[in-house]
């Protein structure tokens, strides 16, 4: 598995070396990141394990790309829109470093035993010998990130000469009077700068050493310091391209560009929201379908923005946000379990209209565009699911005048009490994946999306009422 970086300190195994004597001994060699990240995304290209658990979607077109640039030692810029899962490819290649890797016990730079860095470790290692202490780190530790941001300074990158150190009565030109930044405190692991584009450009100027030369440049003093590590950015095509607000030397710099992109299919797009979303409540596999499809709607509109995106995040959201309404329901109904129904989705027009940046001539109608979309992606899922079923059982019900009341607050006993037996429905159920035998809420929510579906096909109709209740009816 991938650790993410975490606050929790693992703890390291008892039995690793604990001097650079026992370091030499135990016959460890040194490796640089580069080297580390590329022998073991051989050793798992080899052996077929998963090399990026839990990215969706890029199996075939991003990570390929991704692993070429890890094989040359590139440093990469991701670019992609919004919600692409640029931050999560970023932080799960911590997943292909060692799990343990030693460095000087004390060092701000994790420095490796057998190459000390700044004056001080170097200092240390010639006064210890081979009784230099020796500390573990675990790859989560490894990872270093910046969300690149207007106000970000040099000294929070690189560094800078710390007041306080100066203040203790060292000398202004000593190279330990300085704070290193958030780059070299990241030095022998992967280092994300988070939209590139944001950050000043006369800041950028700071990372072309750290790109090519490998080492940083304080203020005036005469400091070379080698790091060792990996830098990856993110950016959005549009900022990385057409404004021109990355510099040139630094774009030069980078040796791999990879674009990534939204699920290429629906598949993906239901996948990624099965494995992202924290629902606490069930989530029928068709509503899972119909939040895929809108979302795919929403994202190809001619309405909405295509250079801002739709983000992932704005399916996963609806998904959680359908479960919601149905715990909702539950807990005002007293219902013993809580599963989603088509009528839960409604909600979602007007709670994640903010994730959608609309076209400025579609000022005032973005509930509306929003809502005619979740109609069409909801009429094309009952047409794949169903279509071929004989659906006149659920016809006839309403036939002879009679209403079908439904709706966010009418339960799943009160909404099956309204229907007598109903031919075709096992199929139906079966179809939508519910099971042989269903829970009243899983048939309630199976019952209602073929009544709404047979409205979006013309052949129920459909009345809301002021209070909040939907009637079907002939």
């Amino acid at each position: 598995m991938t650790e993410a970086p975490s606050a929790i300190t693992p703890i390291p195994p008892a039995d690793l070396p604990r001097t650079l004597g026992e370091l030499r001994a135990s016959g460890h060699e040194f490796r640089t990141v580069k080297e580390e990240l590329r022998d073991n995304l051989l050793d798992r290209l080899r052996s077929g394990q998963p090399r990026f658990p839990g990215i969706v979607g890029y199996d075939d077109t991003v990570l390929p790309e991704v692993e070429r640039a890890l094989l040359a030692g590139h440093d990469m810029v991701l670019l992609g829109e919004r919600g692409q899962g640029k931050t999560r490819l970023i932080r799960s290649l911590t997943g292909l470093l060692d799990e343990w890797t030693p460095f000087i016990t004390g060092s701000e730079l994790h420095e490796h035993p057998y190459l000390p860095l700044t004056p001080a470790s170097r200092r240390l290692a010639t006064e210890a010998g081979d009784l230099l202490p020796v500390s573990w780190l675990h790859r989560s530790e490894r990872y270093g990130e910046k969300l690149a941001t207007p106000d970000t300074s040099v000294g929070d990158l690189v560094g800078d000469v710390d007041p306080i150190k100066v203040a203790e009565g060292r000398a202004l030109g000593d190279p330990e009077t300085i704070h290193f930044g958030l780059v070299p405190r990241t030095n022998r692991g992967i280092f994300a700068v988070n939209e590139l584009p944001d950050l000043a450009e006369r800041i950028q100027v700071s990372l072309l050493n750290v790109l090519e030369e490998r080492d940083i440049q304080v203020r005036g003093y005469q400091l070379r310091l080698p790091l060792d590590l990996l830098l990856v950015a993110s950016a959005n095509p549009e900022d990385y391209t057409n404004r021109g607000r990355i510099i040139t030397p630094l774009k030069d710099r980078f040796g791999a560009e990879i674009r990534t992109h939204y699920p290429v299919g629906l598949e993906l797009e239901t996948a990624l929201i099965r494995q992202e979303a924290s629902l606490v409540a069930s989530v029928p596999e068709h509503l899972i379908d119909v939040l895929g499809r809108y979302t795919r709607a929403v994202r190809e509109s001619p309405s909405v923005d295509s250079r801002s995106g739709v983000s992932a995040r704005f399916a996963i959201a609806a998904a959680e946000t359908v479960a919601a309404s149905a715990l909702r329901r539950a807990g005002l109904r007293g219902e013993r379990e809580a599963v989603a129904r088509i009528c839960d989705a409604t909600s979602v027009t007007s709670t994640l209209r903010g994730k959608v940046e609309f076209e400025s001539g579609e000022e005032g109608r973005e509930t509306e565009i929003l809502a005619h979309l979740l109609r069409v992606a909801t009429a094309e899922t009952f047409r794949d699911r169903l279509a071929g079923l004989d659906l006149s059982g659920f016809t006839d019900l309403v036939a002879d005048g009679a209403i079908i009341q439904t709706g966010d607050l009418v339960s799943a006993e009160d909404l099956l009490a309204q229907i007598t037996t109903v031919p075709g429905l096992a199929k139906v159920l079966d179809r939508l994946g519910l099971g042989d035998a269903p829970s009243p809420g899983q048939a309630a929510s199976g019952v209602e999306f073929v009544l709404e579906g047979l409205h979006l096909t013309r052949r129920l109709a459909k009345e809301l009422t002021d209070d909040g209740r939907t009637l079907y009816g002939s």
